[in-house]
């Protein structure tokens, strides 16, 4: 039986990338996974069949996490397809760096909302649709919220909130048995990563070289991480921070 058997959980931003691995593993251990999207559909359906075709149980479902209404009803029609939300995986989120002086107040909307207000509505949700034994909340961060890096200051401030946000929520949820934890990739391949222009760059040869263990990580490093974090394995833990970064500090 798996860790995380006869549970139902909600994956934002689950189209690709680290989300896409969190929902594979998830499924992997026997768990029944709402792939959310704000635009990728394709990408969602990819998942949903990948995870369809090992026997699993998937549905892609589509919400802009940074619009109340959107996370209202991806919750509603999760609960009503499914009967029960157990864990919840705030994943979705957005990054551009740029220096200083070229920090726009769009840009600094567009990356608070979707990264910081995103996981709190999300969560806000969960908090009302958890029946009475609990649930587990599991949040993504990076390590630049703590270690910020050059033209990253809009990015490394809405993960620093994330670390707090997951802090006050494990206090408030924890009368309610509601754990809320955090996971803090460090350098990782995902197509974000090659959209950025990372990989193959200066700037991964940087990060690897800082990387005690010596490369960069996959989005299914992470993505075990989040299953200890959603399974009973972890049932002592709340407010907690994992730096899933290969050492990188």
């Amino acid at each position: 039986m798996g860790k995380l058997q006869n549970k139902v959980a909600i994956v934002t931003g689950a189209s690709k990338g680290i989300g896409a691995a969190i929902a594979k593993a998830y499924a992997a251990e026997g768990a029944t996974v709402v792939v959310n999207y704000a635009s990728d559909k394709a990408g969602a359906d990819r998942v949903v069949s990948e995870i369809t075709g090992k026997g699993g149980k998937a549905l892609a479902l589509q919400g802009d996490v940074a619009k109340a209404g959107d996370v209202e009803r991806l919750f509603a029609v999760t609960k009503e397809s499914y009967g029960r939300i157990d864990v919840v995986v705030n994943n979705a989120g957005v990054f551009a760096f740029q220096p200083l002086d070229q920090v726009t107040e769009a840009e600094f909307h567009r990356q608070f909302n979707i990264n910081v207000l995103g996981s709190l509505l999300v969560a806000q949700q969960a908090g009302k649709h958890f029946d009475a034994k609990g649930g587990a909340i599991v949040n993504v961060s990076s390590v630049v919220s703590d270690s910020p890096v050059p033209n990253s200051t809009i990015y490394s401030a809405t993960k620093g909130a994330v670390d707090t946000l997951t802090v006050a929520l494990a206090l408030e949820l924890a009368p309610r048995n509601i754990r809320v934890n955090n996971i803090a990739p460090g350098g990782t391949v995902t197509e974000g990563a090659h959209t950025l222009g990372m990989i193959g760059s200066d700037f991964e040869k940087q990060i690897v070289a800082d990387t005690p263990l010596g490369r960069l990580g996959q989005p299914e490093d992470i993505a075990k991480v989040a299953v200890f974090l959603a399974s009973d394995d972890s049932s002592w833990l709340t407010g907690e921070r994992i730096a899933a970064s290969g050492g990188l500090r």
